[in-house]
């Protein structure tokens, strides 16, 4: 039987305070990344999460045993636990883009790509080559460039309203054609779809089955 408090409430679900409980953990874990340089201290993240000192103090518990974040005295970092959550990241990116990528790779015949900003670069986290062609551009996972060059990087910072796909020619490479566009709608991921090719692409043409590719990856990210 439940019994109501001495003012006569009710408690609340367990399963209404367990998602209470794990959204404030997951604020918690976000203000502390949050913090570019000074760790954040414990009245800080209080602040920040809208919770008491005792509250903040008992949402680290799980954190830190997970190793997520670390305490050095009255400040909090993100721990190396962070790092292995990410190192699982990029293999699930390729995973699911790529029958979208593979899709578009066959559809236009060139080498297409998903591209992801990491800071002032962008990086080539998933290429797949088409197979039916007699050549084609060959291009590494791994690569890196400025993410204001090339239509893979610009195209990650395309506004919402305007162009839904950008073109560039022979601003990473001599004689190289790129079509991209943004992923939109995955929290937290600022990326493109694209393809490059070594002969010249026709934007009007390429550049409504890289929007549907940009779609299709977004959709199954999410």
């Amino acid at each position: 039987m439940v019994r109501p408090d001495p003012r006569g409430r009710l408690p609340a679900p367990a399963s209404k305070e367990s998602s209470l409980t794990l959204e404030r953990g997951l604020a918690l874990l976000q203000a502390v990344a949050d913090a570019e340089s000074e760790a954040p201290s414990i009245s800080e993240l209080a602040a920040a999460i809208g919770a008491s000192r005792a509250a903040v103090y008992r949402l680290l518990v799980p954190l830190q045993s997970r190793g997520l974040v670390r305490r050095e005295g009255s400040k909090v970092r993100l721990g190396l636990g962070v790092l292995r959550l990410a190192a699982n990241v990029l293999p699930q990116l390729r995973m699911g883009a790529q029958p979208a990528l593979r899709t578009l790779a066959e559809t236009v015949g060139a080498t297409s790509h998903l591209t992801v900003a990491d800071g002032t670069e962008a990086q080539a986290v998933a290429v797949v080559e088409p197979s039916w062609t007699a050549y084609h551009v060959a291009y590494r996972v791994g690569s890196r460039h400025p993410v204001h060059r090339g239509a893979a990087g610009k195209a990650i910072g395309l506004p919402p309203e305007g162009r839904q796909w950008v073109q560039s020619t022979g601003e990473l490479q001599p004689g190289a054609y790129g079509v991209a566009a943004p992923v939109r709608g995955v929290p937290g991921l600022r990326a493109s779809v694209g393809v490059v090719a070594l002969e010249k692409l026709e934007g009007d043409v390429v550049g409504p089955h890289v929007v549907r590719a940009a779609q299709e990856v977004a959709d199954a990210l999410r």
